[in-house]
Formats: structure tokens, sequence, C-alpha cells
């Protein structure tokens, strides 16, 4: 028996839910069902929170509230409005929540099992060196720097936005294309295939209200580019020189060189290069400790 909106909202099918042997094969069937609905929930919340999404996701809280109150105490005329609101608010709230609705799909199309790492696009660590030695550099003189490595989910659409490179990726040629009040500094740099593919790239600005009002433009665009890709983003500050990363719709501020490596090299080389090979089980209960983590933040 699966939980439609209509019988969430019956009091006669709560009380025929629980009037159930707690151990019967009925009963795990209908907890699964809620399980499942309340995690979906909870990752929608996840998705539009910090968004404008949310404000408009509270007024329909309140339409469901005003539904299930009178219902309670017998408002039929008006529990029979807030279902029609309800039933064809769903078309509604598609065409509202269209930009939270893509990010989403997104977000599950960068999911391994549909979009498997191409051997093309595997990063090393001389490439990860030529990295720090660019942000070492830049970040003790305080130039600003935005740089985009392309994974699985593909930047072509603002990769057309920059002016063409195509070079080998080393520390001095990055440092160049940054350096303040020269036609090549402004923008992102885009790094696809182990090359730099573009520079002077416009990326997405994020409209999240998560982000602290210190952080600019930079920072702005590099969580826009993770909300919409798989991409690994890094960011120098040239009011601070503090060093920053997003991935996976998260900004990562104030890293030391230690913390920066570590997760260049984490995101960057291949699991089949690694020295050390985790079972598969291992690696679920790291990623599940990781999300707990994150969680807790």
């Amino acid at each position: 028996m699966s939980i439609n909106l209509s019988n969430f909202f019956n009091l006669e099918h709560w009380k025929q839910f629980f009037s159930v042997d707690f151990l019967s094969w009925d009963f795990a069937i209908n907890l699964l069902d809620i399980l499942v609905v309340w995690f979906i929930l909870y990752k929608l919340i996840q998705l539009v929170r910090g968004t404008k999404a949310i404000q408009l996701l509270k007024g329909v809280a309140m339409f469901i509230a005003t539904r299930f109150v009178a219902e309670l105490i017998g408002l039929h005329t008006l529990s029979w409005l807030m279902d029609q609101v309800i039933t064809y608010g769903v078309i509604a709230a598609i065409v509202i929540f269209q930009p939270e609705i893509r990010r989403g799909l997104e977000h599950l199309g960068r999911t391994s099992f549909f979009s498997p790492a191409k051997s093309n696009k595997r990063q090393d660590e001389q490439m990860i060196l030529a990295f720090d030695k660019a942000i070492q550099y830049m970040s003790k003189r305080k130039i600003g720097a935005l740089v985009t490595i392309e994974r699985n989910t593909g930047l072509e659409e603002y990769i057309e936005t920059g002016i063409p490179v195509d070079g080998d990726i080393s520390g001095e040629l990055l440092i160049n294309i940054f350096i303040p009040n020269t036609p090549l500094h402004d923008g992102a740099v885009i790094i696809r295939d182990g090359k730099i593919s573009v520079c002077c790239a416009y990326l997405p600005l994020s409209e999240s209200l998560l982000i602290p009002k210190e952080f600019g433009t930079r920072h702005r665009a590099a969580v826009g580019v993770s909300e919409v890709s798989d991409a690994v983003t890094f960011i120098v500050s040239e009011e601070t020189g503090d060093v920053s990363i997003t991935m996976n719709n998260q900004l990562l501020p104030g890293l030391t060189r230690e913390e920066y490596l570590t997760i260049l090299r984490r995101e960057l080389i291949p699991a089949e290069e690694k020295d050390v090979k985790k079972p598969f089980y291992k690696v679920f209960i790291d990623e599940m400790n990781r999300l707990s983590k994150k969680g807790d933040k």
C-alpha cells in the first residue's frame, strides 16, 4: 500500500495504519514507504536550502498545514479548495522550481552509475604540483585566481565563453594568466583533459544565500559551477590571499597548503592509480562518515 497525498491527510488511513500488527509484513512495507518519502523530502530540503526556493516552500507548507487543519476540524469546503490548490499546484511547482529541479537531475546524472570516469580526464600528481606552485605564488602576493577542473560533467557551454589556450599546465603559465592588469587575468581558467583549455571564461553565479557576504564574485562563480557540475574549482582571494575550493555545491574556505593538496589529490587522482585499493564496504562506510560530518557542520 503506497502513501499518496490524499491518504497523508486522511485520519482513517492513519488509524488503519497503526491498527496493524507491528511485526507484520504490511507494517514493514508501510514503514519503508514512509522512510523513503521522508528521505526524499530531506534531500529536497537540502537541495533548496539557502536558495530563494526555500521561501516558496514555506508558502507551500502553509497550504498543506491549512488542508490538514481543515480536515481535522471538519471545514469541508476549505478542505476541498486546498485539495484543488495542492493538486494543480504540482504543475505550477514544476515551473517555479525549474532551476532546483534541473540542479537535482544534474546531480543525479553525475553519479558514477550513469557517468563512469573517463580515462582521458585523469589528473596526475604533476598537474597538482603545478597548481600548488601557482597557488603559493599568487597567495603570497594576493593575486586573485579562479581555476575550474572539468571532470565527468562537460563544461562546453562555459568553455565557449573563454579565450582558447590549449596549453600544457604549468605553474608559470597559470601565474602569467592571472597577473593583474593583463588582457587574460579576468574570468576563469578551465582545465580539460589535462590541459588549460581556455581562460577568461564566464561561470554561472550562485544565488545561494549561504555564501558569506565577505566572498566576492570569484567565490560565487566557483560555487555556481559546483551547483551544475561535478567540477573542482580553486580560488585565490585577491583581498586576503586565502585559498578556497568548491565542489559538490560546497565551499571550503581558508584552506592551508596541506588541506588543499589533500583535497585535490583525493578528488583528481583516479582511485585505480592510488597505492591501496579499499574494499567496497569500506569505501561505503567512509562515504557515509564523510556525509555525516558534512551534515553536522
